[in-house]
């Protein structure tokens, strides 16, 4: 196989949480350019057909499939779909996720706790098991969670989420070990400070943004289609001997 051809992704299904807007949109957009039929799925079915549009009109293919990771039936539902629709699935993009409180970590309400942990944690597993399961079943194939610098270094008054993060590095690995022997392969991404709506109360806070660009070498704020190319190479045949890696796209972050 060619250097060029282990990025292609021509026949291959993918689905791709949180792809609404921001890295998810890229991811979709990103694969569908590579040859993949891609499962745009996020809560809201117009937000994500209107990626989908976007990804015909550049002569790509994809669908629109609405569904909240925080809810297990509506996980069922849409693997449901991609079985009845497609009988196989190749790649996983985990990148769907929820940071519902800013503040002292002592002030976390278990509301805000559950929530947060049913989204990042518990819809990342469940996602996790129906694609391996579906993958191993065709021969295997790719998960890759979306994850954050924060998994590693806990954000300031973002403690519930950063520990909801860190647990998705470990659960990375424990389905690399334990999924290997199926041809399924777990990574993890982990972004820096990226310009989305997510993350906009840290890139638009003028405060907040200088004190954090202070640790970042690169010393300014990644895109989100910087991180498209990271989950590609990761989802593709160029890492077909990657698993249970953690690949930092943070502008040197972690390094200082």
């Amino acid at each position: 196989m060619s250097q060029a051809a282990t990025f292609d992704l021509t026949g291959k299904i993918a689905i791709v949480t949180g792809a609404s807007r921001g890295i998810g949109a890229e991811i979709a957009k990103l694969f569908a350019l590579h040859g993949a039929h891609v499962v745009v799925s996020s809560r809201k079915q117009a937000d994500c057909q209107s990626v989908v549009d976007a990804i015909v009109a550049d002569g790509g293919s994809a669908e629109a499939v609405a569904c909240h990771i925080g809810e297990l039936e509506h996980i069922e539902t849409l693997y449901a779909h991609v079985e009845k629709t497609h009988g196989r699935l190749h790649i996983l993009v985990n990148n769907a996720a929820t940071n519902p409180f800013y503040g002292h970590i002592l002030d976390t309400d278990p509301s805000v706790f559950q929530k947060t942990v049913d989204v990042n944690i518990r819809g990342y597993f469940y996602m996790s098991t129906h694609g391996a399961r579906l993958m191993a079943r065709n021969g295997g194939g790719a998960i890759v969670n979306v994850a954050s610098v924060n998994a590693v270094v806990p954000g300031p008054q973002q403690g519930i989420y950063s520990i909801t993060k860190a647990a998705v590095i470990s659960m990375t690995k424990a389905f690399a070990v334990e999924c290997a022997e199926q041809g399924v392969r777990c990574n993890a991404l982990l972004p820096g400070l990226t310009d989305t709506k997510f993350a906009s109360v840290l890139v638009n806070t003028p405060a907040i943004l200088k004190a954090a660009l202070a640790h970042v070498p690169m010393r300014r704020v990644a895109q989100p289609s910087e991180m498209a190319g990271a989950a590609l190479y990761l989802a593709s045949d160029a890492a077909s001997y990657t698993t249970g890696t953690v690949l930092n796209v943070d502008g040197g972050y972690l390094c200082v």
